[in-house]
């Protein structure tokens, strides 16, 4: 499901050569400040850098605002992706494609504040694309003169420190073991953050991230009044514009250490924890009902595999179905977002439940950073294992899934494992550098 870019005649298109990493390239350009509101999109050995849009698509609790074509804004309930999807197509070319985020609580927008940003898509003026030896250069209109910058040396990181004991968080894992014993939901995701004390250099920070990590996607951006860069471990939903959609469903997790022998001892735990294989068993079984009801011929095409990210390892599963006439990605979407194994079984009752056991809103964390383009064709990626930055501010976010045989000890220590593939490789920002968005 990762086809290069075909666009229509309203862009201009250039090739250029490149010898260098596509990583640091990417990151590179993101930071020379040539893009505005971009976001930095990574698939299977391409790299796509977007910006300078030409128009918008904004939501808010109740209400979307599009600068496609026009100022325009409707108000929307239930699930807006249906009006984003035609807010989209009122692009002035015929053949867009799209960038941008959905926030969680786009699934529950009373948790939100009444001005919140839910998501944000743009349509670029400007799409590179870049493989190992080229960079092609799509844009709206006259062509785009990019100046390859080279990347910079490369700056030491500045590690934060996230293994401390927080007793807030062991106490919300109790409350919510104790709310699964009452019966009130099967599994929740109960995450915590820690406050990055610096302002981030996100594309240095990207760039050390990436080369540090082994993600299914990752992302830089700065758009929509949100930074943030990561590498996230799975797909939230892929479709391929022929009709097949699939989704990646990661549960259940262990430590990667650097130690073979540790990690395969490690890996066959995983393998046999009851605990770990009922959380992913059963997050499995609700992507599949999720599938099956936007689609047919719903299959689970791999199932309880190991895949490595970073500095863990999980257990894995993938669920694919097949659309009708008359459905799309954007209606798969909907039926699989927020991702199971961000919120929790049943994702109405465990979200409901959030709203107590975690203070205030969650915002970008275990949303979605997405491509989509006017063919059909939609990825998205799931937001975890990032560093944020708004209004000033940085944090790291980590959660786990709480189940029957949880404590709240072990969910503690599972933080500590993911917030370990993005902690120790922030890179500050120098002075002088913009300040993240208010």
């Amino acid at each position: 499901m990762n086809q290069p870019a075909v666009l229509g005649a309203d862009y201009t298109h250039t090739v250029r050569g490149h010898t260098g990493d596509p990583i640091a390239l990417a990151a590179a350009i993101a930071a020379s400040g040539q893009l505005t509101d971009y976001v930095v999109y990574e698939q299977p050995g391409r790299w796509y850098v977007a910006g300078n849009p030409v128009g918008s698509v904004t939501v808010r609790p109740g209400r979307l605002h599009c600068t496609l074509g026009g100022a325009h804004t409707e108000t929307w309930s239930g699930s807006p992706w249906a009006q984003i999807r035609a807010a989209l197509d009122r692009a002035p070319m015929p053949r867009w494609r799209a960038y941008g985020w959905a926030g969680f609580e786009l699934h529950r927008p009373r948790a939100a504040a009444p001005d919140d940003v839910l998501a944000h898509l743009m349509v670029p003026g400007v799409e590179l694309e870049i493989t190992a030896t080229t960079v092609h250069v799509r844009s709206w209109g006259a062509p785009f003169e990019l100046d390859l910058p080279d990347p910079p040396a490369a700056p030491p990181p500045t590690p934060v420190p996230v293994d401390g004991l927080d007793h807030a968080y062991l106490r919300r894992v109790r409350d919510a073991l104790d709310r699964i014993a009452d019966g009130e939901f099967q599994k929740v995701i109960v995450s915590r953050r820690v406050e990055v004390p610096f302002t981030v250099d996100l594309p240095a920070t990207y760039a050390a991230l990436r080369r540090a990590n082994t993600p299914a996607r990752s992302f830089l951006l700065d758009l929509g009044g949100w930074q943030a860069a990561g590498v996230s471990p799975e797909t939230v939903l892929e479709a391929d514009g022929t009709g097949l959609a699939a989704t990646q469903p990661l549960a259940g997790t262990r430590a990667r250490t650097g130690d073979a022998e540790r990690d395969r001892a490690l890996r066959d735990e995983l393998l046999t924890d009851p605990k770990e294989v009922y959380e992913h068993a059963t997050s499995v079984r609700l992507a599949y009902r999720e599938l099956a009801a936007v689609g047919t011929g719903t299959r689970v095409s791999e199932f309880l595999t190991v895949k490595e990210r970073g500095s863990v390892q999980h257990l894995a599963s993938r669920v694919e179905t097949l659309l009708p006439v008359g459905r799309t990605g954007w209606d798969a979407l909907a039926a699989v977002h927020p991702a199971i194994t961000a919120s929790g079984i049943p994702k109405a009752a465990a979200c409901a439940a959030l709203d107590e056991l975690e203070p205030g809103t969650r915002g970008l964390y275990s949303g979605t950073v997405l491509r989509a383009d006017s063919i059909g064709t939609l990825d998205a990626a799931l937001v975890l294992r990032a560093v944020y930055q708004r209004a000033g501010r940085a944090w790291l976010r980590a959660g786990a899934g709480v189940v029957t045989g949880s404590t709240p000890a072990r969910e503690h220590e599972e933080t500590c494992e993911k917030l370990a593939c993005i902690a120790p490789y922030l890179v500050p920002a120098r002075p002088g550098d913009a300040p993240a968005p208010g």
